[in-house]
């Protein structure tokens, strides 16, 4: 299962809304970075391929996630934190065992 905190789902409906259009979001993984894995986010108009990704409600935006990916992100929770000058969303995954020093990637 894949949640948003309801400040996360705020924001990710509110880019939705600036839009114009949208089903909801992806999450996925893919290779990259010193440790292998980084986070990826994008927007979704179209229902993905039904057999290839699964979906979740949380706090009334749609999340999509391949079942491929979904190993990875199991249990994921997505953040939106704003510390000073620094905003975004941050992925809280109990599958990460490691994190590079910079923050970009992680390991599972």
């Amino acid at each position: 299962m894949i949640t948003l905190s309801e400040t996360a789902a705020r924001r990710v409906r509110s880019h939705l809304e600036k839009r114009g259009h949208g089903l909801g979001i992806t999450i996925g993984v893919t290779t990259t970075g010193c440790s292998g894995l980084a986070y990826k986010l994008e927007y979704i108009d179209e229902l993905p391929d039904t057999g290839e990704y699964m979906s979740f409600n949380s706090h009334g935006v749609i999340i999509f996630v391949s079942q491929h990916d979904l190993v990875y992100l199991d249990g994921l929770v997505m953040e939106w934190r704003r510390e000073g000058l620094r905003e975004g969303f941050e992925f809280n995954n109990p599958n990460e065992r490691n994190r590079c020093g910079c923050g970009e990637s992680f390991q599972i």
